[in-house]
């Protein structure tokens, strides 16, 4: 398998709970425990709202816990999905507070955050959370001197945009929709307004404050092409944002598979699903004694994912390179 080496909302009805099970069971009682659940290490899993990447990562972490000595029958996981809802989430970490558990793992950033503010004696995982100093959930990256530590879903967001100018030399101009209230988005811009600017390109970015907003903004954008980062309001919404574009014939680099898969042309990102397997084998050392939170430095991905669509770009009347395509490792 070639690499390229650089850099549904689920819709519950105030949902504070809505399964206490991880994928396959993953030997889970819930919460609430069984005659034999002493002997093994209670889990609680926040994640911030349902799509392809998190969900990947939610899968990525019990594989890794599994692979390090953490099976089925070793652990008692409850699952937690705040589908998108800041405040069901402040509602959730504050009952893993009470809940006494041997670790928490939170998916993106919003739940991170979250769990950082009210569990301060578990240790705390983290995935998919861009800017963990920014969110200020680390002191720093190689020593984040808490109980709070994780992985990072940085992207390369240069050599993203460098396939809009593979795809469509002529362009000048990128939007990018993205949600106000996330701390990892507006970094993004940031760094996506920096790469722009060594490769002539030019910003246009509109913020929304949810999901159903996004089309809206899409459609207000006058942009040669459209970047979706990992943001959960956007990435969330990626039907409406798909829809906009292929009525305007505009080209979508997204910032990892599941955007390419949901109807973006192209991206060079992450794997989410081998990010959480790398969350879980940092788990499994805490769970030994092996390694402390404080200690342990925030780990990122170093090598990087093709994926391509080639239905999506055919929608908007755009062939594909030939080598791009063989660098792909899923194509859609």
């Amino acid at each position: 398998m070639k690499r390229f080496t650089g850099l549904k909302v689920a819709a519950a009805a105030a949902a504070l709970v809505l399964t206490a099970t991880a994928c396959g069971n993953a030997g889970s009682t819930g919460s609430s425990g069984s005659g034999d659940a002493g002997a093994k290490k209670k889990i609680e899993i926040l994640q911030f709202v349902t799509h392809d990447a998190l969900d990947a990562t939610n899968k990525g972490f019990i594989k890794g816990l599994e692979a390090n000595g953490f099976p089925a029958d070793k652990v008692q996981i409850n699952q937690l999905n705040g589908a998108g809802d800041n405040s069901n989430v402040t509602q959730m970490a504050t009952k893993i507070s009470q809940s006494s558990p041997d670790l928490v793992f939170a998916i993106a950033t919003p739940a991170a955050q979250a769990v950082a503010n009210t569990v301060k004696t578990a240790p705390v995982l983290f995935t998919a959370v861009t800017d963990p100093v920014g969110a200020k959930l680390v002191k720093s990256l190689d020593a984040p001197g808490g109980n709070v530590t994780g992985t990072s879903d940085a992207n390369p967001v240069k050599e993203q945009l460098e396939l809009i100018k593979q795809l469509k030399p002529e362009a000048k101009t990128v939007g990018i929709v993205y949600s106000s209230a996330e701390s990892n988005s507006a970094v993004q811009v940031e760094w996506a307004k920096a790469a722009a600017a060594e490769l002539g390109l030019t910003i246009e970015a509109k913020g929304i404050s949810a999901s159903s907003e996004v089309s809206q903004a899409a459609s207000s954008l006058n942009v040669d092409a459209i970047y979706v980062p990992t943001d959960n309001a956007v990435v969330s919404a990626m039907a409406s944002l798909v829809k906009v574009a292929e009525s305007k014939k505009t080209l979508v680099i997204g910032a990892e598979a599941g955007t390419v898969k949901a109807g973006a042309v192209a991206t060079v990102g992450i794997n989410y699903e081998k990010l959480g397997e790398q969350t879980g084998a940092m788990a499994a050392k805490i769970l030994k004694g092996e390694a402390k939170p404080e200690s342990m430095k925030v780990e990122t991905q170093t090598e990087y994912d093709v994926y391509v669509n080639e239905t999506a770009a055919k929608n908007i009347g755009l062939t594909l390179p030939a080598d791009l395509v063989s660098k792909a490792v899923e194509k859609y």
